[in-house]
C-alpha cells in the first residue's frame, strides 16, 4: 500500500498548493498553540474553508496544537477546543499531555496524532500513548531505520516520519537556545534559529576581543544540521511499515511546497507502478536542489552516518527563483500571472505544474490590466502572457540562476 504523502500548509494558499501538487493529506495550525508561530497560520474562518477544499478533493486536514501548555493557558486552550467542534478537521496533532486530557474532555471524538516533539522512540512508548486514545505517532526524527522497523512490529497505530526538510540539532525539537539568546522560545513556536549562527569566544579579561572558533578558513557552525532529504529511501521507509511520508516546511514558500511536494508524489507513484524496481529519477534530484535549502542529509535514518551537522556556512542553497504564479485564464487566450519576484523581456523561464508538467520558454512581454505593453513584470503586478497550451491554474514560474 502506497503511504500518504503529508505536507505543510502554512497558510490558505500554501494549502491549496500542496493538494494541487500531490498531497494526499496536509497539516496546519491556528494562530494559537501551534508550533509555528511566525507561520502566518489560518484563522477559523480559513481553517473551515480549508477543510472544505481538502474534502473536496478527498484529501485530509491535520490541525497542530502540539504547544505545551504553561500555567494561565488552560481557559484559552478550552475556549479554542471549543470553538473548533464544529470544524471538521480529520485529526489534532497534539504533544502535550495536558492538551491530549482537555481535548478527550471537550472533543472525545477527534482523531489524535502524536506530534515529533513527544519524542516518541520506543515500542512501551507507543502503547503508552495507545492507551490514551493516540491513533498515530509522528515518530522522533532520532530513530534509526531499523528501530523504526522494530516499532512496526510491534504496534498497531499508524506510523508517520519526516522524509524531507530542515532539521534541529536539539533533542526532537526541543531547544532552550532561542529563548535564551533571543527571548523567543523555539518550543511556543518562535524560534529564532541561533543554531545557524556564527559565533566567537571572548577572554574575561579582554572585553571587545572576539576570538573566532575556526574548523576551518570559513569559520565554525558546530550546531548548523543539514535539511533531511530522504528520496532515496523510501522503499525502505515503505518496507518498514511507515504510513505516512511527512515533508516539514510550514514556513517555507508557496514554490518550495509545490516543488518538493510533486518530487515525492512521483516518486511514490512510481513505487506503486513498479515497487521491485524503484530508482530514484535524476531529474527529481535536480529539481530538489532547485529548491532553497541546507545540504542534504539522511538524518539519523543509518547509524553509521554521522554527517548530521554541516561546518560549511549556514547559507541556503537554491538554484532557481520563483517569478510568478498563473491565477487564470484571460479571455484572449492568454493566462493572467501575478508576479511574485520581477523578471524581464529576454529572460529565460521555465513554468512547472503537478504530474511533473514543466517547460522552458524566453519571456518577450507581456500586458497590464489595463492593456500597456511592459518588457518587466514588478512583484505583485498581474499581467496576461501567453503559456503552454497545457497551463492550469495554479502553475508556478521560475527563472534558473
Amino acid at each position: 500500500m502506497v503511504p500518504e504523502l503529508l505536507a505543510p500548509a502554512g497558510n490558505l494558499e500554501k494549502l491549496e498548493t500542496a493538494l494541487r501538487y500531490g498531497a494526499d493529506a496536509v497539516y496546519c495550525g491556528v494562530e494559537q498553540f501551534s508550533l509555528r508561530a511566525l507561520a502566518g497560520n489560518l484563522t477559523l474562518q480559513d481553517l473551515s474553508r480549508a477543510c472544505d477544499v481538502a474534502h473536496s478533493l478527498d484529501k485530509r486536514l491535520y490541525l497542530t496544537l502540539n504547544a505545551f501548555l504553561r500555567p494561565g493557558e488552560e481557559a484559552a486552550a478550552r475556549q479554542l477546543l471549543e470553538s473548533l467542534l464544529p470544524i471538521p478537521v480529520d485529526a489534532y496533532i497534539l504533544a502535550d499531555p495536558g492538551m491530549l486530557h482537555l481535548v478527550r474532555q471537550i472533543d472525545p471524538a477527534r482523531e489524535l496524532h502524536l506530534s515529533t516533539q513527544a519524542n516518541t522512540t520506543s515500542s512501551l512508548a507507543a502503547h503508552f500513548w495507545q492507551a490514551q486514545g493516540v491513533k498515530r505517532l509522528n515518530l522522533a526524527r532520532e530513530l534509526s531505520l531499523q528501530e523504526i522497523a522494530a516499532i512496526r512490529m510491534s504496534v498497531d497505530l499508524e506510523l508517520e516520519v519526516f522524509v524531507h526538510g530542515a532539521m534541529c540539532m536539539a533533542y526532537s525539537g526541543r531547544c532552550l537556545l532561542s529563548a535564551g539568546l533571543s527571548g523567543r522560545s523555539a518550543n511556543r513556536g518562535s524560534c529564532s534559529h541561533p543554531c545557524r549562527w556564527k559565533y566567537a569566544l571572548q577572554e574575561e579579561s579582554r572585553p571587545g576581543e572576539y576570538l573566532p572558533i575556526e574548523e576551518d578558513e570559513r569559520g565554525t557552525y558546530i550546531f548548523n544540521s543539514r535539511d533531511l532529504c530522504l528520496i532515496n529511501h523510501l522503499p525502505d521507509l515503505i518496507n518498514a511499515g511507515v504510513d505516512s511520508l511527512k515533508i516539514e516546511g510550514r514556513m517555507k514558500s508557496i514554490y518550495y511546497v509545490a516543488a518538493v511536494t510533486r518530487i515525492y508524489r512521483a516518486a511514490l507513484d512510481a513505487w506503486r507502478d513498479d515497487p521491485d524496481d524503484y530508482r530514484v529519477d535524476r531529474q527529481w534530484q535536480r529539481e530538489l536542489e532547485a529548491v532553497s535549502h541546507r545540504p542534504y542529509g539522511t538524518g539519523f535514518l543509518f547509524e553509521q552516518d554521522h554527517a548530521f551537522v554541516t561546518a560549511e556556512n549556514s547559507d541556503y542553497l537554491r538554484d532557481c527563483d520563483f517569478v510568478g504564479i498563473v491565477q487564470g485564464a484571460a479571455t484572449d487566450g492568454c493566462w493572467l500571472v501575478e508576479g511574485r519576484n520581477r523578471f524581464k523581456s529576454g529572460e529565460c523561464l521555465e513554468i512547472i505544474g503537478p504530474d511533473m508538467r514543466q517547460e522552458e520558454f524566453t519571456f518577450a512581454e507581456a500586458l497590464t490590466e489595463k492593456g500597456e505593453l511592459v518588457s518587466m513584470v514588478q512583484p505583485n503586478a498581474v499581467v496576461r502572457m501567453t503559456l503552454p497550451a497545457w497551463t492550469q491554474v495554479g502553475d508556478l514560474l521560475r527563472r534558473w540562476r
